[in-house]
């Protein structure tokens, strides 16, 4: 079994639904367990900054898939729910799964990179995850925490 984090993200519709129905359809697949949640958060959109503001959280994971099998489930979860990957890099979006961590492995192959390239820059993808493990940290044993409190506020 490995522990996995994925970052949660809405910005279009009745994000809260959406992020809750992503959640339930990833605890209803065979080889994945979701078993922790962190609380939502409203943040301003990065990179390209117009439109609405996002939901965002993270989830635990125990599973039994390896990354890229994992990868392509959080895709298809992704589909089902209208996740259009048309328009700008960044842009809005009805649910955005992303591959944050999995076990303490470091994965750079083409399409799945773990960790997430950009989890060290953002602040509304460490936060969640240092409210679910204050303790946990990247594979190469740099502290969530402490990354998290070299961040400016508003990123």
């Amino acid at each position: 079994m490995t522990i996995a984090y994925v970052g949660l993200g809405a910005n279009l519709g009745d994000r809260r639904a959406t992020i809750e129905e992503a959640l339930a359809r990833l605890d209803a697949e065979p080889d994945i367990s979701v078993t922790a949640t962190s609380s939502l958060r409203e943040t301003a959109p990065v990179g390209y900054t117009d439109q609405p503001p996002f939901l965002n959280g993270a989830a635990r994971l125990e599973t039994t898939l390896g990354a890229r099998e994992l990868l392509d489930r959080l895709l298809a979860v992704e589909r089902a729910l209208g996740r259009e990957r048309t328009g700008p890099r960044f842009g809005p979006r009805t649910i955005d799964l992303d591959l944050l961590l999995y076990g303490g492995e470091t994965i750079d192959e083409p399409g799945l990179t773990v960790p997430h390239p950009r989890l060290h820059e953002r602040r509304f993808a460490l936060e969640p995850l240092v409210e679910l493990d204050p303790a946990l940290a990247l594979p190469d044993g740099r502290s969530l925490a402490a990354i998290l409190g070299t961040l400016p506020p508003d990123l």
